[in-house]
């Protein structure tokens, strides 16, 4: 996760993509790995049972709240990062596809 709080210069440009950057991409990869193995976490655990019964959307909110906090970071305390609502997007969509890789790998 601190490969977010990078520089732009410093991440690399693939000229194919001009909708979808490496950075974009980074961001939902990153994203959809949290919230996979903070769902798999929550509902391996049988210490809070109603934690335990909504893994997937307390999982969805916190890894959602981090990817607008890391935002919000670089927009205001991080020189030379800008905080970008694609981005934003980007981690959102990875929430949701690690929700989807998720159910795909442990309910279907």
């Amino acid at each position: 996760m601190l490969t977010t709080l990078l520089p732009s210069s410093s991440m690399p440009s693939l000229s194919i993509w001009e909708l979808f950057s490496f950075d974009s991409f980074a961001h939902a990869f990153l994203f959809m790995v949290l919230t996979f193995l903070m769902i798999v976490g929550l509902t391996k655990q049988f210490t809070y049972v109603k934690l335990r019964h909504y893994a997937v959307r307390a999982s969805l909110f916190v890894c959602t709240m981090f990817g607008i906090l890391i935002e919000l970071l670089q927009h205001f305390f991080i020189y030379g990062r800008q905080g970008d609502i694609i981005d934003v997007l980007a981690n959102t969509l990875g929430c949701l596809i690690g929700i989807v890789a998720f159910k795909w790998i442990y309910i279907w």
